[in-house]
């Protein structure tokens, strides 16, 4: 056999090859091919790739393309920074890169390198997640972004670039449903709407939490007035039973809104 090449049998019988590289004394697999002389295409270019210590990524991307942009990128980590990581991470002092395609490339802070190494990072819808122990887990929460989340609105990346996932970085403007931050007359205040048919507003708070009752409070209303819809609801731990109650009867919902449950 070429070098750096192995032959494989599947399950049904069918004959392929597999493409390994011992690079720093860790033996590395580079891929399945469906040919000899590919898989030795593959470890040629990873051969060459290593031993160009000026190679950079885009370059790699480039030049080596018989190998998969995941393999590249944790080969050149490997090669670079001594650690060799399965998943498409290259680090940097303070934080890292994830690839999730040639172009799409996340950062994230280097606390989070551990969780990322062995967390494959998915897109589906146009959401980010991972699965961690049989479930799908949106990576916005670990930020405590909820699901229901919208970027510009609830949260938004300081810099701009919807990449950059470092903590320094995302900036949590709405922490529970129906809530919003706003600014007026240079003072911080929150909207609470909910949903119905459009948008109704409930009414305006001095604190977030207050806003997340009210909203609570709107829910309550719209089943107590027969409207059969699965609304979301707000849960505040950093309040007792007593203070949330004291609040939720202080509450009291905007006339336009309690006219149009009056319809019902």
């Amino acid at each position: 056999m070429l070098a750096g090449v192995y032959k494989a049998q599947k399950k049904d019988g069918d004959i392929y090859f597999r493409a390994n590289i011992t690079f720093r004394n860790k033996h590395i697999s580079l891929g399945s091919f469906s040919s000899e002389t590919k898989a030795h295409e593959a470890y040629l270019a990873a051969s060459d790739m290593l031993s160009i210590a000026k190679c950079s990524i885009m370059e790699a991307f480039d030049a080596y393309k018989i190998l998969s942009f995941e393999k590249i990128i944790c080969l050149l980590n490997f090669r670079d920074n001594g650690v060799y990581i399965k998943n498409p991470i290259y680090l940097f002092k303070t934080y890292f890169e994830y690839y999730l395609t040639h172009s799409a490339i996340l950062k994230f802070d280097i606390d989070d390198l551990f969780y990322y190494s062995s967390h494959k990072i998915l897109k589906r819808g146009g959401h980010l997640y991972v699965n961690d122990y049989g479930m799908q887990y949106n990576i916005l929460s670990r930020y405590g972004i909820k699901n229901y989340g919208i970027s510009g609105k609830d949260y938004i990346f300081i810099n701009k670039d919807n990449l950059d996932f470092r903590y320094g970085n995302i900036d949590i403007i709405n922490n529970f449903h129906g809530v919003s931050r706003l600014a007026r007359k240079n003072k911080i205040i929150y909207q609470t709407q909910i949903h119905l048919i459009g948008y109704y507003t409930i009414g305006t708070y001095p604190d977030e939490r207050t806003a997340a009752i009210a909203y609570n409070k709107a829910v309550d209303a719209a089943k107590d007035a027969g409207i059969s819809k699965n609304f979301p609801t707000n849960f505040i731990d950093s309040l007792s039973a007593f203070q949330y109650a004291e609040i939720y009867s202080s509450i009291h919902l905007s006339k336009k809104y309690s006219a149009y449950l009056k319809t019902f």
